[in-house]
């Protein structure tokens, strides 16, 4: 099939549009990814998430002593 010059200037300028559409397309998905990936890298930065925090020591038990010794008593 063979194209007259006309169709060949408007199949270019189509091709010249949907290269822009696609770059500015392009442009938007890069921004949102670097959103998304600091959003997950502060996510996963320790004590970030409150199941990342060290738990309490139990009732009774002194954040300092080792709990596998018996507390004295009195």
């Amino acid at each position: 099939m063979q194209l007259t010059p006309e169709e060949l200037v408007r199949e270019f300028q189509d091709a010249v549009l949907e290269l822009y559409f696609a770059r500015k397309r392009i442009v938007l998905l890069e921004e949102e990814n670097a959103g998304l990936r600091a959003h997950l890298a502060a996510a996963l930065q320790p004590g970030s998430r409150p199941d990342d925090r060290e738990p309490a020591p139990a009732a009774g038990q002194d954040a300092g002593q080792d709990a596998g010794q018996p507390q004295a008593s009195g």
